[in-house]
């Protein structure tokens, strides 16, 4: 039910489910969680703390419960989250940070161009054969 009749009825059931998640969090934290029932202070700041405290606890309730029922994981969650950033494929991002590195190098006084071309060549030389002749190719 609404009082705004300009609404369609899939914009109220939409509203209506983003309230729903709002309206059993409340549930839990009054019946469960003893939102309404533990704290007897009448000080701002003690009945305060008593929220936080009862919030927090339906948090990490909610991320058990999310670790063992939720075949999605939390890495998942970070990539949905991300979906707006570009694409850097593996190759690229290592070459980004080859280039960081050498600038890092090219920091120090004590080194010339060809210690740091060596610094380069031992730590690619460390890195796996397939890896490595990736990255010859950019540096």
């Amino acid at each position: 039910m609404t009082t705004d009749m300009s609404l369609t009825a899939e914009e109220v059931i939409r509203i209506y489910g983003k309230r729903w998640g709002i309206e059993v969090f409340f549930k839990v934290c009054k019946s469960f969680l003893r939102l309404e029932k533990d704290c007897r202070s009448l000080s701002y700041d003690a009945m305060t703390a008593h929220v936080s405290i009862v919030f927090t606890r339906y948090m990490f309730l909610a991320l058990e419960q999310r670790e063992c029922k939720d075949a999605r994981s939390l890495g998942k969650l970070f990539y949905l989250s991300v979906d707006e950033l570009p694409d850097v494929c593996f190759v690229e991002a290592m070459r980004l940070l080859l280039l960081l590195f050498v600038e890092r190098l090219q920091e120090k006084p004590m080194l010339d161009e060809g210690e740091i071309q060596g610094q380069l060549k031992g730590f690619l030389k460390e890195l796996p054969v397939l890896l490595s002749q990736k990255l010859r190719k950019c540096a």
